[in-house]
């Protein structure tokens, strides 16, 4: 048997309702900025529970927009999580702002209690990143982002649909940014991204941003980005956005089913489930004894397990400019070597779930 990660020829392998409305589409022409964006936007804004959603070209350019909107500039600096993805920093670092790093906890997420002693008067915004489907402790960091006077921009790239205490991750900032890379829980078939947010004076700005500064075709009312959401891709939008809170509790049955058995297994950690959490699964990651050795005879039993990720984002070549020491983030360090990802889709069936399980098993007993 062969366990993938990428689910995606599932997904899309009976889409011949969607192929037709992909060539009548095309018949349009309406291919920027077109009708079928507008009415993804506005399914997306009722999704989430908020008045306003701006379709942008990716999850990257979400959080730099929304950045750039909020008045961030060269020099500021921007507090934000150690161990995130790469695309969160890039965003910070488009606009010529410092990244500061806060650890995680094992929730995967911003450690919230370390954040006030990481502002400084060059402090501009908080980007805490709702990592692999858990959600930030937002209740506690608004308390902080108040008390402070500091705007949040939350990377809710791999959390549509989670919750903490019925608050829907994105909701809670400035804004909230998400992905539609065609391995998110709500995906499109290339690129693309959505900022949502409940400020009129935001939505304004970040629709100008997004497309070139524009009013009209002939009039420019401030310096923008080309970064509009393909039209197309919201037609691909529109076809998958009813399906999102059925792929997430599919998602989140399945994390169940491994938890009930992974607990079994004395050398596998479940991380925390926090009480009043909803967790997304956009990642189904563990605690493994012996991780490295786990994954190599995961892959020798065709099971596309992963990493997420194996040198922690202030080690790498590119961020040497932040002069971070090595050791400097110690819970990042451990997930770094501890951590591995199963693949936990909504098309996985019972017996490649039950596959997964076995390997581990058989791989800790061999020991």
């Amino acid at each position: 048997m062969k366990v993938n990660y990428s689910y995606l020829p599932r997904q899309f392998a009976e889409i011949d309702d969607l192929l037709i409305k992909i060539k009548d589409f095309v018949k349009t022409g309406d291919f920027t900025l077109g009708k079928p964006l507008v009415e993804f936007e506005k399914k997306f804004a009722k999704l989430m529970g908020v008045k306003y959603a701006i379709g942008v070209n990716s999850g990257t350019d979400a959080i730099k927009l929304s950045l750039k909107a909020l008045g961030i500039k060269s020099g500021d600096e921007i507090i934000t999580a150690a161990n995130t993805f790469v695309a969160t920093v890039g965003a910070i670092n488009e606009l010529g702002a410092k990244p500061v790093f806060v650890d995680c906890n094992n929730t995967f997420c911003m450690n919230v209690d370390l954040v006030e002693r990481a502002i400084t008067k060059k402090t501009k915004a908080i980007v805490p990143v709702h990592f692999t489907g858990y959600m930030t402790d937002m209740i506690k960091l608004k308390k902080i982002s108040k008390k402070y006077n500091i705007p949040i921009v939350e990377d809710a790239c791999q959390s549509i649909l989670a919750s903490q205490n019925k608050y829907i991750a994105g909701t809670i900032g400035s804004t909230g940014c998400f992905s539609l890379h065609p391995l998110k829980n709500l995906n499109v078939w290339s690129d693309g991204g959505v900022i949502i947010t409940n400020n009129s004076k935001l939505n304004k700005d970040l629709k100008l941003l997004r497309n070139h500064g524009l009013i009209s075709r002939d009039e420019i009312e401030i310096m923008g980005y080309n970064s509009r959401l393909d039209t197309i891709q919201a037609v691909v939008g529109n076809w998958l956005i009813p399906q999102t809170k059925k792929i997430s509790s599919k998602r989140i049955s399945n994390a169940k089913y491994y938890d009930k058995s992974f607990s079994k297994i004395p050398q596998i950690t479940i991380p925390p489930r926090p009480k009043g959490m909803r967790i997304v699964y956009h990642l189904y990651v563990v605690f493994a004894k012996n991780r490295d050795k786990l994954l190599d005879f995961c892959h020798k039993k065709n099971i596309e397990a992963k990493i997420h990720y194996p040198i922690p984002l202030y080690q790498q070549k590119a961020l040497k400019f932040l002069s971070y020491k090595k050791g400097s983030f110690p819970v990042t360090d451990y997930h770094s070597k501890n951590i591995i990802t199963f693949p936990v889709d909504q098309h996985l069936s019972k017996d490649e779930l039950n596959y997964v399980i076995k390997t581990v098993k058989e791989f800790y007993e061999a020991k």
